[in-house]
């Protein structure tokens, strides 16, 4: 969420990723319905998809991805090095409101970069499209997530919600009378889209804290250009703790599942975001969610998806289902390599490419 990942600690371990990949999917999707060696593929249908084939799915990518050993935690926040790695899990939400889990659904873990989807959508829905996009941009910056030389390049512009200075940029513009009540707005926000009371991870966020200087900089550069207002330290700080919020994997699948059926939390049938909003959310979610590799991973996925540094991965089947994993082992750019993997894998075999067309 900070600062430069270690490159030695994220080097490869005993299979790449690009092997990973060439395993998990040497077997083509299917033309028409059936069940796919190994995977269970389930329906070219544009609908919620079969349940039983769903837990199929899951347990076949759980199984085939558990041994992938590449990546490393991120240990520029101390406490996250300390995670177990050999943590791992799945979980999907139709838009029917099934929920499937899989692998260490009960691991809580720190939501870290996912909350920006998020704060970005509080602020859509609270301040408009115009305020996103006069005040912070939504264009991809071709730079790191935290990257402080693309500040200076575009003067606090031509930033987007999904990278540091766009996300304290867009915390700092949610309104409150100061930040515990900035906070629990951002707080109460993320609950519903999880379906439920979320909390902070204390010593997560006492960890952070201590090792933000970095977004500090990047708070005082972004007030330097006009983009936060005096109260840049407070903007600073409730990103901080927006990003030390308790989740589990469920709880991630619930959220990308309320995007996925337009806003409306498929487990409480609360509506949460406008449905014209959403397309939105999408969009910049499919341009920036996975740092520097995002571009890869739409071109091989399709799916709008945001990923954080604490292992999680949220993904998303536009009126179909939300997908999450989490495992702590991340790639050199911060994103999980076993979520990629399973998450791809099970959007594969239900065939939640939205890009994906049959042709009639």
């Amino acid at each position: 969420m900070t600062q430069t990942m270690n490159q030695p600690l994220l080097a490869t371990a005993s299979l790449t990723l690009a092997a990973a990949f060439a395993l998990g999917f040497a077997a083509q999707r299917p033309d028409s319905g059936g069940v796919q060696a190994g995977l269970g593929y389930v329906s070219s249908a544009q609908d919620a998809p079969d349940v039983d084939g769903v837990d199929v799915v899951l347990d076949s990518a759980h199984s085939r991805f558990a041994g992938v050993k590449d990546g490393a935690n991120a240990d520029y926040i101390p406490v996250l090095a300390e995670v177990d790695s050999e943590l791992f899990a799945i979980a999907l939400v139709t838009v029917d409101g099934e929920v499937h889990v899989v692998g260490d659904g009960e691991a809580r873990f720190s939501i870290q970069s996912i909350s920006k989807v998020f704060s970005m959508a509080q602020v859509l829905s609270q301040l408009g499209p115009d305020a996103l996009l006069e005040g912070i941009g939504v264009d991809a910056t071709g730079r790191p997530f935290n990257s402080i030389i693309a500040i200076e390049e575009f003067q606090g512009r031509e930033m987007n919600p999904l990278v540091n200075a766009g996300a304290i940029t867009t915390t700092g513009m949610i309104p409150g009378a100061d930040a515990d009540a900035i906070f629990a707005s951002i707080l109460a926000n993320l609950s519903g889209y999880a379906g439920r009371e979320l909390d902070v991870d204390l010593a997560v966020c006492a960890s952070e804290l201590a090792s933000n200087q970095r977004n500090q900089a990047i708070g005082a550069l972004m007030h330097a250009y006009g983009l936060i207002d005096d109260h840049y330290e407070r903007a600073v700080e409730v990103y901080t703790r927006q990003c030390s919020v308790s989740v589990d994997t469920k709880d991630l699948a619930v959220m990308a599942g309320t995007l996925a059926n337009g806003g409306k939390n498929p487990v409480t049938k609360r509506q949460v975001l406008d449905p014209e909003l959403v397309p939105r959310v999408l969009a910049v979610m499919a341009t920036a969610g996975l740092y520097d590799d995002s571009g890869k991973w739409l071109f091989s996925s399709g799916l709008p998806a945001k990923s954080g540094v604490g292992g999680g991965i949220i993904a998303v089947s536009p009126g179909r289902f939300g997908i999450a994993a989490f495992s702590p082992r991340l790639d050199a750019a911060g994103n999980s390599v076993r979520a990629q993997l399973a998450i791809r894998a099970v959007s594969d075999a239900l065939d939640g490419n939205p890009y994906h067309v049959t042709p009639r």
